[in-house]
């Protein structure tokens, strides 16, 4: 690496037009929307009428499968997928690892005869075999004990994978140990959602709702990234083993003139965007909307919302599709919270909600009983959220998060609720059961005609809230770009059903006669005890801070801290009550979790490290020689105007080199140590010294791209 190697990458840049080189043809989104999606339609199509009916009951009842329409659902999926030029399958599943994992194995099987047979059976579709003892397990399996099984999930839809040369059927499956723990994401995501759905179905029967629907949570989420041309990214060994910048100085513009941010979009990464659509489309996945996000390089892309399995599945692919969609139009696409320093990172803004197949329970309604049932909604997720704000935030951890999580552009550590004004006014009118303002001049009152008809936008925007409520769902920002939705949707889920479950056992003890006082004691209390949660304002502000932790919030600032609070006795409980994890299951996710954190800051530390001291060093070194040879040229031809201000930065150079020598021991140091914190302190400290220099040496002793490279030349 050197910056000849620099200089190529961006010559070469400017020379080519990648995007008149690829053949991107637009097709009709009619004509290729689902079809590369074992879709019901195909199913129908494919399997006999009675098989067909039992597995719509599955798909769209969440009836148990039955195991004896397996071989047909196999014979009927293998066909297809041949049709579509298929010749292997696999178990495509969500292991602790945060991507996904797939073993592929072919249809053939030989007769003896020289002869082959595309063979799937039953067995195949529901059961696999794959080798768990490498995937993380946090202590469940040993590496000597290797036996593993994932089994279909019929309630999202086999796909087909693409390749250069070849396709493979995809079946979504979960994945759990020998002896029956959880080693994925899908399982305990598959259980939360089983969890609240039954809460809601008594929630629903309390009001009297018996035909209401299925319930169902759904969820829309939105996908930050960047983009950088591959040319120059192969020459930051930072980004190719971390996924961001360990150094780099700040670009004279960058963000500042807020001119990207839904800026026409570049021919080149229109075509990429272009050619995105078309393979999530073909995927059944509803990308919606795709624009310029506020850093430079930087993008988004949001589907429609879908049942929230369906769209944690459907995000996964997403991820993939990006990168890979980048890679053949010459880009890297960069998934990391934070790849940049000094810009906005990337989030992944997890809009979710509630309710059945025919109604949402956050949408207000345009009577007092609908308004009734969008009110207890909203105050069991008031009090989730502030009982269990600790969870909410262990959900978002992880190294990269960490860097963004109280940025400028990302909610804080500290989880709160913003409702907005007139839903913050309605809440504070149920708590004193009387009007406060002039909006309303009868006594509020649940579920008669003095609740007012709320309509569907009840709150302004606010975008430094980590938990806000939207319209008819709630945004949940703090998760990280790089991060699966599982995560914080198994939380949500968890602590909704319970606040759900303690308000149906109240309301359940009730009569007709008694319910709606009933309810309106209940509500009252869950608003006066947890109305602390509920934030308004600027959850930048230092002044948050300091409010936040007079009203007794959590502020877990990292990680480690907020890891821990995943093994308090009280979160442990509340996973078993409902099933969504054992306490294994818990302290084996800490085990992972910690580990992961742990070994990332170690693997930043240790290339850190090795790129200050043998390219960022050579070139300060190199500039200092340089510089002193010059100065020794113009004393030795007798020329002393200005010398000694010349003098005078050889020096700070040799300063600068001596920190640079000093920080990099200290990280050595740091790095010897394995304490995070540590080596977190040295890095922080190496990266001043380093980009201070970036900013004086000369250009053409640079090594490393720089930020105004990066962002600015694709």
């Amino acid at each position: 690496m050197s910056s000849f190697t620099r200089k190529q990458a961006i010559a070469a840049i400017a020379e080519d037009c990648i995007e008149d080189r690829l053949e991107i043809t637009e097709n009709a989104i009619t004509d290729v929307y689902g079809k590369d999606v074992f879709t019901l339609k195909v199913m129908k199509e494919f399997l006999p009428k009675d098989v067909f009916k039992k597995l719509v009951q599955t798909v769209k009842e969440g009836k148990e499968i039955d195991p004896g329409i397996a071989d047909d659902v196999a014979n009927a999926m293998k066909q297809w997928a041949i049709s579509k030029r298929a010749s292997h399958y696999t178990h495509w599943f969500q292991p602790l690892t945060g991507s996904t994992a797939e073993k592929h194995d072919s249809f053939v099987e030989a007769d003896g005869d020289g002869n082959v047979i595309l063979n799937f059976s039953g067995k195949n579709l529901i059961v696999g075999e794959p080798d768990a003892s490498s995937f993380p397990s946090g202590g469940l399996r040993s590496t000597f004990e290797a036996r593993g099984y994932t089994a279909w999930d019929p309630t999202s839809p086999a796909f087909i994978k693409r390749g250069k040369n070849g396709s493979t059927l995809c079946i979504p499956t979960a994945f759990c140990s020998y002896t029956g723990e959880a080693l994925d994401k899908k399982t305990p995501l598959l259980r939360s959602i089983q969890a609240v759905n039954t809460q809601v179905e008594r929630l629903l029967k309390c009001f009297g709702e018996e035909d209401a629907g299925r319930p169902e949570v759904t969820l829309g989420a939105e996908q930050e990234y960047f983009l950088i041309d591959k040319r120059i990214y192969m020459c930051r060994p930072d980004l190719i083993q971390t996924g961001r910048t360990l150094f780099g100085a700040a670009p004279s513009k960058h963000q500042q003139l807020d001119d990207h941010y839904f800026g026409a979009i570049k021919p080149r990464v229109l075509a990429f965007m272009t050619e995105v659509d078309q393979e999530l489309w073909k995927l059944a996945i509803p990308a919606k909307t795709r624009h310029n996000e506020v850093a430079p390089a930087q993008f988004e892309i949001a589907p429609m919302f879908e049942e929230l399995n369906l769209a944690v599945d459907h995000n996964m692919i997403m991820m993939e599709i990006l990168r890979q969609v980048a890679d053949r139009h010459g880009f890297v696409c960069l998934l990391h919270e934070k790849p940049f320093a000094g810009v906005n990172g990337s989030g992944k803004h997890n809009n979710w909600s509630i309710g059945t197949s025919t109604m949402n329970l956050l949408k207000p309604g345009k009577n007092p009983h609908r308004n009734a049932l969008f009110l207890t909604t909203l105050c069991a997720i008031i009090k989730a959220v502030h009982v269990h704000g600790d969870l909410l935030r262990v959900s978002t951890a992880a190294a990269g998060n960490d860097h963004r999580l109280g940025a400028n552009e990302a909610p804080p550590a500290i989880i709160s609720i913003f409702l907005g004004e007139q839903l913050t006014d309605v809440i504070e009118q149920i708590e004193c059961g009387e009007a406060k303002s002039s909006k309303k001049s009868d006594a509020m009152k649940i579920g008669v005609d003095a609740l007012p008809p709320l309509p569907r936008d009840t709150t302004d925007r606010n975008r430094t809230s980590p938990f806000a409520f939207t319209g008819n769902k709630f945004e949940f920002r703090a998760p990280g770009s790089s991060q699966s939705c599982a995560g914080c949707n198994i939380i949500i889920n968890t602590i909704v059903a319970e606040t759900l479950d303690e308000i149906c056992t109240e309301l359940e003890k009730t009569t007709p006669e008694t319910f709606q006082e009933t309810l309106q004691k209940v509500l009252q209390k869950i608003i006066k005890e947890h109305k602390n949660i509920i934030f308004n304002g600027d959850n930048y502000s230092h002044d948050w801070v300091v409010e936040a932790e007079r009203r007794g919030l959590p502020n877990l600032k990292n990680t480690p801290t907020a890891l821990r609070a995943f093994t308090d006795e009280k979160n442990i409980k509340l996973f078993k009550k409902y099933g969504v994890f054992c306490e294994t299951e818990v302290q084996s996710r800490y085990e992972v979790f910690m580990e992961e954190y742990i070994t990332k800051i170690n693997i930043e530390g240790e290339l850190a490290l090795n790129i200050a001291r043998t390219m960022i060093m050579p070139a300060a070194l190199k500039q200092q020689r340089h510089m002193a040879e010059s100065l020794l040229h113009l004393r030795e031809l007798g020329i002393f105007a200005g010398t000694a201000e010349q003098e005078s930065l050889v020096s700070r150079i040799g300063e600068l080199v001596g920190n640079l020598v000093a920080e990099c021991d200290k990280l050595e140091k740091a790095n010897e140590s394995g304490e995070p914190e540590k080596i977190i302190e040295a890095m922080s400290k190496l990266r001043m010294t380093c980009d201070y220099l970036e900013n004086i040496v000369s250009d053409e002793c640079w090594p490393l791209p720089k930020y105004s490279e990066m962002l600015f030349i694709y």
